[in-house]
């Protein structure tokens, strides 16, 4: 699939889903949006508890747009801001980011150009120095991810015609973002990862880092093969602990991984020549919560937004198969449902 004309940032949408319970960066979110409102159309999809959404309302730019989440049956919130924000944002090219991704007019322009040759283009995020402790722990995780692929980023970029067409993507999974890759290239679209496309992200609070670690590796259940890795890697663990030299091996080995991924596309414009020390932490992290998300999945699945998400993700094999059976069911031209 080749498009002559790349599309400008000018004639793209940005779509922000957001829940918060408190403001604490209220302040640098609305000074962003007010840098991105000068480039292009912004829509904030709000669910957060009234009195936040409210002070929401007063502190954004008046350019931007701000709206509640319509009442689709998602168990994930996020994809409900999603969804509600492509079907209100009527521009064909759409940027999807988390509140802590803060593109850069240059990155934005690029991302959206890649368009002409996609149907969803996968963007890098790091975090910025100076690094708080867990934001470098956290950086190991995004090197391992280059070693071996690409990272999920917290933003895409997509044709909102090919989303609109694959029927939109699934509100009852965990790892949204590989689901609506997955959704995308199961109807046909084409994926391009820009593993050199750097766009910053704002480092989380060290409690919330902390809250995430089983919840990250619960997401490894959509992916079978890096699942039986990693839950692999407690067992070597146990084993090494007897010889200093086997677990001296292993720490080195998550290194070189790690490195390799700091390498990968330029990588190292951005991540800092230490980044890859961290690796051994995090496989050691690893180790441990993707056994602590097997026992959630014993007892039905994940917590989440007061619920319990049971499926991480759902493999490309059965999104294609459920899109074949839908396509037979519906009528001509009809669209099919979101899930």
């Amino acid at each position: 699939m080749t498009r002559a004309v790349a599309p400008m940032v000018s004639e793209a949408g940005y779509i922000l889903p957001l829940k918060w319970n408190d403001d604490a960066d209220l302040e640098p979110l609305s000074s962003y949006l007010e840098e991105l409102s000068r480039w292009l159309p912004v829509l904030v999809v709000d669910g957060s508890p009234p009195h936040v959404f409210a002070a929401h309302a007063r502190s954004f730019p008046r350019a931007v747009r701000h709206c509640r989440p319509r009442n689709l049956d998602c168990a994930n919130g996020k994809v409900a801001g999603v969804l509600t924000g492509v079907q209100l944002m009527e521009r064909e090219y759409l940027v999807i980011a988390d509140d802590d991704v803060r593109y850069t007019r240059e990155a934005l322009e690029r991302a959206v150009a890649l368009l002409a040759e996609a149907d969803v283009v996968r963007p890098q995020n790091y975090f910025p120095a100076p690094l708080p402790w867990h934001a470098r722990w956290d950086t190991a995780r995004t090197l391992v991810n280059r070693a071996f692929g690409s990272d999920y980023p917290g933003t895409l970029v997509l044709r909102r015609s090919t989303f609109q067409a694959a029927g939109g993507y699934s509100g009852n999974v965990l790892f949204e973002n590989l689901e609506l890759l997955r959704t995308i290239r199961a109807a046909g679209g084409r994926e391009i990862r820009a593993d050199d496309l750097f766009v910053p992200r704002v480092p989380c609070s060290g409690l919330h880092f902390r809250r995430q670690r089983v919840r990250q590796a619960y997401d490894d259940f959509a992916q079978p093969g890096r699942l039986a890795a990693e839950l692999a890697l407690l067992p070597a663990l146990l084993m090494c602990l007897r010889k200093p030299a086997g677990l001296a091996a292993l720490a080195a080995a998550g290194i070189l991984v790690a490195e390799s991924g700091r390498r990968r596309s330029h990588g190292a414009r951005v991540f800092s020549a230490d980044a890859a020390l961290w690796a051994p932490l995090w496989v050691v992290e690893r180790a441990f919560c993707v056994w602590l998300a097997a026992g959630w999945r014993l007892r039905g699945g994940i917590p989440y937004g007061g619920t319990r998400l049971r499926t991480a993700g759902h493999s490309l094999r059965r999104l294609r198969r459920m899109r074949a059976g839908t396509s037979q069911r519906r009528t001509p031209g009809a669209r099919p449902p979101l899930s």
